[in-house]
């Protein structure tokens, strides 16, 4: 291993003058080195210093060095954030390229790499084809802003949206350290207070794929990216979305990988079992930015973990085997189902059937991105018994599916907006249900999220709703079950008003994409690590309440925190907390509630941020109640509340 000097931080100044903050780890040797970029908003300082600290030595060590760049308007880089993945992010990320490579420890080779934000802002800069940029690898980001970044599932308001925006309203606000920002720090950071927008109410404005989500979805041109590309997912998260769609459309050398993980890295990954990812990481680095044969590119292209268990069944890592492809999507067969009354299998379809919207079902599946096990997908028997059901007979060997199942159906709504949910379950022989995969849709954007269309009220018209991907082994006595329901919620808010749908099952299938058993599959190249056991002390609390007239749902994460004893500085923080209610026969009942706050204190530096967002709606407009409080210590230095009417749009 190679001796490593760190550099707690140094600044890129762009071309209009910004100072961008910058740490550094570099191989201590003569010669001049590779770089990898990692930029994102969440502080190098302190809330992911030890995350920096960890791939910033583990590359270094291995004659790669490391970058990790604050955004502008976060941590201790000038400016202010007002959004995501504005176009001055990637073209810092450009500048910042530039100067990594022109530094004298740098042989002008740099790539970038990133998870979740910093995945998305690697895809986009990438597009913008940097010179010195020579490779990249995203983890659990999507190319897709609409579909696939939380704001928005099927066409539909996602509570993952409402969590999300006190996430990023404590991060906007949070104050630059002054060890490292300087005497300015306090005015920067009222500026950014002032500056921090309704972001809710911003998103929630944009409820059809326009412009401004189509800003920064590079799927929509891939071929804008010129360097080799490494696509990085977790088949417990739903932003592997992105990696077939968009490893279909490079044009560069390319891999993909999905393990059993939720949103995050291979090393550590939850619930596992995790991948000695930096010996991965160091061989594709050393391919495409040193030029050396370094095995990145040998065997097969496409890697996928096939689970034989849902996370919520089993404690620590889950069973299953890698199985691997050359292209995407892998070899399957799509094997289609007919719907029956009850029944799933390969009959022709028959009878009609109703699904009304006065039922809750999804509190068993409430969190889009489930970053803990209470978060995970939850045995599904109390839903499925509020559901429309249609059952196989008991499997008589292994099935494993592997992509993106599909449902297509006929069926009218007696209103012009209505939803659509489908659950697809493994029914084990004690009768416990445990998701495989789940779709929803917004059936007013059935034609497209772009240009959504009412619904023409008893008029019957054709559906698919796509499911996501999923790598499972359904085992053998197990039945495979289609869940159907009006909605999902809290994952979904709820239709403007009551709503009833007619289906045809004599047109309803579902394909399903079987993977065939091989007989030579090779074996995965990269070394498997049990992750490390969890306490659980850091988990969320999460409840749930379900009645004829009432339905709760809480998750509420206790205040944390921790110091960092080589700067001295205490992070104190809580995850972001929902309440949310519903009264199922009057959607207008529903309610969501989330906040957040993060504290950070080393000697007289004691600030602290706080954010609410609130939302209601009738059946014309969502009604949203947006809250940002600072402190210095225990004396509120600003407080400011925006109350935004957004009209539903089909919604």
């Amino acid at each position: 291993m190679t001796e490593v000097r760190e550099i707690e931080n140094e600044w890129i100044v762009t071309p209009d003058g910004a100072r961008l903050a910058v740490s550094l780890w570099l191989p201590a040797t003569p010669e001049p080195a590779p770089v990898v970029l990692e930029a994102i908003p969440y502080r190098k300082r302190d809330s992911t210093r030890g995350y920096a600290r960890y791939w910033g030595r583990k590359l270094a060590e291995r004659g790669v060095a490391y970058a990790r760049l604050d955004a502008r308007g976060s941590g201790d880089s000038d400016g202010l954030l007002i959004d995501e993945y504005l176009p001055r992010e990637r073209e810092d990320c450009a500048a910042a390229i530039a100067w990594l490579a022109a530094q004298p420890w740098c042989d002008g080779a740099v790539g970038m790499r990133g998870v979740s934000w910093g995945g998305f802002i690697t895809l986009q800069t990438a597009a913008l084809a940097p010179l010195a940029l020579k490779g990249i690898m995203v983890f659990c980001a999507s190319d897709r802003r609409y579909t696939d970044d939380a704001h928005y599932v099927g066409g539909a308001f996602a509570l993952t949206g409402l969590k999300w925006a006190t996430s990023f309203k404590c991060v906007m606000a949070g104050p630059p350290d002054p060890a490292v920002f300087g005497e300015r720090w306090e005015a920067a950071w009222r500026e950014r207070l002032q500056a921090t927008p309704a972001i809710a109410a911003r998103w929630l404005s944009h409820q059809r794929e326009d412009d401004y989500w189509r800003q920064g979805s590079v799927g929509f041109a891939p071929g804008a990216i010129r360097c080799p590309t490494y696509l990085v997912g977790g088949s417990l998260d739903p932003y592997n979305e992105m990696i077939p769609r968009l490893f279909a459309g490079l044009e560069v050398p390319a891999k993909a990988l999905i393990g059993p993980w939720r949103h995050g890295y291979p090393q550590p990954a939850a619930p596992g079992p995790g991948l000695e990812w930096i010996d991965e990481e160091v061989r594709w680095w050393r391919r495409w930015l040193a030029g050396e044969e370094a095995g990145a590119m040998d065997g097969p292209r496409v890697w996928a973990f096939l689970a034989e268990a849902a996370p919520a069944e089993v404690a620590g890592p889950l069973p299953g085997r890698w199985v691997s492809a050359e292209t995407w999507p892998p070899a399957t067969a799509a094997r289609r189902l007919r719907l029956r009354p009850g029944r799933l299998g390969d009959e022709p379809g028959q009878g009609v059937a109703e699904l009304r919207s006065d039922a809750v079902v999804g509190l068993a599946t409430p969190e889009w991105v489930p970053f803990a096990p209470p978060q995970d997908p939850q045995e599904q028997s109390r839903d499925d018994a509020a559901s429309l059901i249609f059952d196989t007979a008991p499997l008589a060997e292994p099935l494993d599916i592997l992509g993106c199942p599909a449902l297509r159906l006929r069926l009218a709504a007696d209103r012009p907006v209505a939803r659509l949910a489908a659950r697809l379950c493994e029914v084990t022989p004690d009768g416990r249900s445990w998701l495989v995969s789940y779709g929803v849709l917004n059936l007013t954007h059935r034609l497209g999220h772009a240009a959504p269309e009412p619904l023409a009220p008893g008029v019957v018209c054709e559906v698919e709703l796509p499911l996501y991907l999923t790598a499972r082994t359904l085992r053998a006595g197990s039945r495979l079950r289609l869940a159907l329901s009006e909605s999902l919620w809290p994952l979904i808010w709820p239709s403007p008003k009551p709503v009833a749908l007619t289906l045809d099952l004599a047109g309803a299938a579902l394909t399903l994409p079987v993977r065939e058993a091989a007989t030579d599959e090779p074996d995965l190249p990269i070394p498997m690590v049990r992750p490390a056991p969890g306490s659980g002390r850091g988990d969320p609390d999460i409840s749930r309440e379900q009645g004829p007239t009432a339905a709760r749902f809480a998750e509420i994460s206790l205040l944390g925190g921790a110091t960092l004893d080589d700067i001295g500085t205490t992070i104190e923080r809580s995850g972001a907390n929902v309440r949310c209610e519903l009264d199922p026969r009057d959607p207008s009942s529903c309610r969501w509630l989330a906040w957040q706050s993060v504290r950070y204190r080393r000697g007289d530096w004691d600030c602290a941020v706080e954010a609410e967002v609130e939302v209601t709606a009738d059946a014309d407009a969502f009604h949203v109640r947006e809250q940002l409080v600072a402190r210095r210590g225990e004396v509120e230095t600003f407080r400011r509340e925006h109350v935004s009417d957004v009209p539903r749009d089909l919604m």
